[in-house]
């Protein structure tokens, strides 16, 4: 997943030849999972059409402040555009916008749209050589790095005049590459490792039949795309779960009974720097597991259980310097019960989920927790969904500062 992902992004075009490639980066952001709006100078459109544009962006593109039919007359406000990206794009950026961006003259939309702008503004030059190397344009674009825009070089190489030198816009691929990058830099969890625990396990009583529990794996599912968002390297193992998600920094180990996900879980957990246990791991699994489908008969049928082990105690034992967090499902005397399971598991946090409450549990697309630190506070969070609630987890864990 893209860092790009779920970012609005508001791509300025200027009049320079190589506003063709924007239709190029368009796609390049959409494919990245970004929703792009596009703002263009008036004189942009004889160098890509805002058809093109549109069509790529699936949104509808402004140029001017005013936009008349013969139904209506539709007014494009700069403000709600600027507040609503994310991050705005400027590119090609021609000397003539750059100037005016550093002198903070407002004559079109786009630079309405950028004297607007709240958030982080990349800027991509494109002029030809000897425009690039003017005092002038070091100067402007000095200016506009002081002010905290952020700066993607051009390229070398042959310029519309024919020349060839420093001017030349970076490619889409860049671009999107060097966006990707520097918010990456920022990023709370940027390379950290992760463990995450999740689903159900299943305990064999037969080749056929097994014991279980109802969960969907949908919480652990989603602390991990959480993670990874920001920035995490995560190792996720699993019970059996249909829940799909794909991601280079995600390593998905798939196991079965509570012994497989004790001895995986102990394979990985030194190489951690967090430790997350919301995996339903059986408490018991049959002491004989029969070879072949036991026949149904008029007879009762007696299978004798034992304790599975306790993974996430017996990774308590053994932490150096992991963040450790576990999961605590309960009925009754629920605050109690929690607040002792940080203590005899020596845990650093747990997150307390009751089946007394509604819209809380297995199987639903809703929880309802409560996070205890190891001091004994407890933070009770409304039912939320479960993204948001894994969203509320990280920070308290990013609060926590052992991270």
């Amino acid at each position: 997943m893209s860092v790009l992902s779920g970012k609005r992004i508001l791509l300025g075009v200027t009049a320079g030849i190589a506003a063709y490639k924007t239709s190029f980066l368009v796609r390049h952001f959409v494919k990245a999972g970004a929703e792009v709006k596009v703002v263009m100078t008036p004189a942009a459109k004889d160098f890509v059409t805002p058809l093109t544009l549109s069509t790529l962006s699936k949104n509808p593109v402004s140029s001017t402040f005013y936009e008349k039919s013969e139904e209506n007359e539709l007014w494009n406000n700069h403000v709600d555009l600027a507040l609503w990206a994310d991050l705005m794009v400027i590119a090609p950026l021609t000397a003539n916008t750059l100037a005016k961006m550093a002198k903070g003259i407002c004559d079109n939309l786009l630079m309405a749209t950028y004297l607007s702008a709240k958030s982080k503004v990349y800027f991509a030059p494109a002029m030809d050589l000897d425009m690039f190397k003017h005092p002038t344009t070091k100067k402007n674009i000095d200016i506009l790095i002081k002010r905290g825009n952020l700066f993607i070089p051009p390229s070398f190489g042959e310029l519309a005049s024919g020349l060839e030198g420093e001017g030349r816009m970076a490619e889409p691929e860049e671009i999107v590459s060097f966006i990707e990058k520097h918010l990456e830099s920022g990023l709370p969890l940027m390379n950290k490792r992760v463990l995450i625990t999740a689903g159900p396990t299943y305990e064999a009583i037969d080749p056929v039949r097994f014991i279980g529990n109802h969960s969907s794996g949908k919480m652990g599912f989603s602390l991990a795309r959480e993670a990874v968002s920001l920035g995490a390297k995560v190792t996720l193992v699993t019970g059996p779960s249909n829940e799909v998600f794909v991601d280079e920094r995600l390593q998905r180990i798939n196991v079965t009974s509570a012994e497989e996900m004790y001895n995986k879980v102990h394979k990985y957990f030194n190489e951690m720097d967090v430790a997350i246990f919301s995996a339903a791991v059986s408490d018991f699994t049959p002491k004989i597991v029969s070879s072949q489908k036991i026949k149904k008969s008029e007879s009762t049928l007696s299978i004798e259980l034992v304790p599975t082990k306790d993974i996430l105690a017996s990774v308590g034992k053994i932490k150096k310097n992991q963040f450790l967090v576990g999961f605590a499902l309960e009925t009754e005397n629920e605050i109690e019960n929690a607040k002792r399971k940080i203590e005899a598991k020596n845990l650093d946090m747990i997150v307390l989920n009751s089946l007394q409450d509604r819209g809380a549990g297995f199987q639903l697309e809703t929880n309802k927790v409560s996070v205890i630190d190891h001091s004994g506070h407890v933070k009770a969070f409304e039912l939320k969904s479960k993204e948001a609630v894994a969203s509320d987890i990280f920070k308290e864990i990013l609060l926590a500062k052992h991270v």
